[in-house]
């Protein structure tokens, strides 16, 4: 019969002694198979100390990891998750964001400026379309 059906024995065995002891009831589904361990009122709990910072919450720097969130979920919240569950728990509504390293001392309208003068000096100039070949050291055979 498992193989018929596609299964280990171990289900057709676990199906039979749910229907002995509970009859046609139990072996209706019971529900999705992953219900969220964290529900909306402890998701909002955790958006307000997102928000709040990492160094509000003692870290060196403003970068969250999803380590760092998974250690603030288990402190906070008492729920232990996978790093893949923070990462799935957080992906409606945040998104992952990596920081401009940009110096303080930068000037957005000399680098606007260089990029609109001067780089279109320095670039090479683009080749002709044409005939030609494809080695730039071989002339083309006849």
């Amino acid at each position: 019969m498992a193989k018929d059906l596609r299964v280990s024995v171990r289900s057709v065995e676990r199906w039979r002694r749910a229907w002995r002891e509970g009859g046609r009831q139990a072996l209706r589904p019971s529900g999705p198979a992953k219900r969220p361990k964290v529900g909306d009122t402890q998701f909002a709990a955790l958006e307000t100390l997102l928000l709040a910072g990492a160094r509000a919450q003692g870290w060196a720097d403003e970068r969250w990891t999803l380590a760092w969130i998974r250690l603030l979920i288990a402190d906070e919240l008492g729920v232990s998750l996978s790093i893949r569950g923070v990462w799935e728990l957080l992906r409606h509504g945040w998104s992952c964001q990596q920081p401009a390293r940009r110096a303080i001392e930068r000037d957005e309208a000399a680098v606007a400026g260089w990029v609109k003068k001067t780089w279109p000096r320095a670039k090479p100039p683009r080749r002709r379309s044409g005939h030609g070949w494809s080695s730039r050291t071989k002339p083309p055979s006849r």
